[in-house]
């Protein structure tokens, strides 16, 4: 009396409890997720989500020459930048961060495919124009546009004309960039970056700055072919 006894399991629930005798499965070790640019790049893709600031530019020409190294294949570069001018009020950065991403670009041995997603400006619509021809891209509710140099110089009248000249010289680097990858006469260019320029990705064909726009039902269709760096 007072001890507790043990009633047995009816048929019904005794299957659900393990049987003592049946080895148990050993689970598979769950490390830490891997940083999501580390994932890109094992895919060779490296993503530009911000404006051409030092520190992106560090890292993205970091990206370019690992990726070089490692082999010949495909690079595909995403762009989502204001470039390193802002369309309205101060500069960014200097434009010769986008220089030294132009330049990494064009000395590598691997293609580089460019797919400008949200925005491409400015300098960074020059890079969206360097990739690989015939493998320049955008998504359709992308905006490309095309500016000059913007600074805001204080100090003595030597120190503005010095500055005034470097703006010169980038904005003549930035052009003949761009002509050369548009197929247009630089006349062209630098007659069209007076003022902001917006374009459509259709428009943006249409200029030379890419070679396709990349509609979702296009991708549906032809999946496997751009799978392979989309």
């Amino acid at each position: 009396k007072g001890s507790h006894q043990i009633k047995s399991l009816s048929p019904r629930y005794a299957g659900m409890l393990p049987d003592a005798n049946v080895e148990k499965v050993q689970s598979w070790e769950i490390g830490p997720p891997p940083d999501l640019p580390s994932l890109l790049l094992s895919n060779r893709i490296i993503y530009i989500g911000m404006s051409l600031v030092p520190t992106v530019t560090e890292l993205v020409i970091a990206q370019l020459l690992y990726l070089n190294y490692q082999s010949d294949q495909p690079i595909t570069l995403y762009i989502n930048s204001a470039g390193t001018n802002a369309p309205q009020g101060k500069p960014y950065s200097f434009d010769t961060e986008a220089f030294a991403i132009a330049d990494t670009m064009q000395f590598i041995r691997a293609p580089i495919r460019t797919i400008c997603i949200g925005q491409a400006f400015g300098t960074a619509a020059m890079l969206l124009s360097l990739g690989q021809k015939g493998s320049r891209f955008a998504l359709p509710n992308a905006s490309v546009m095309l500016n000059q140099p913007k600074s805001r110089v204080n100090g003595q009248a030597s120190e503005i004309a010095i500055k005034a000249k470097e703006i010169t010289m980038n904005r003549k680097t930035t052009n003949e960039l761009m002509a050369m990858a548009c197929g247009k006469d630089l006349s062209v260019v630098e007659r069209d970056s007076q003022r902001a320029k917006y374009l459509s990705p259709e428009e943006a064909v249409e200029y030379g700055i890419i070679d396709r726009v990349l509609y979702p039902e296009e991708l549906r269709r032809e999946a496997p072919k751009f799978l392979d760096f989309l």
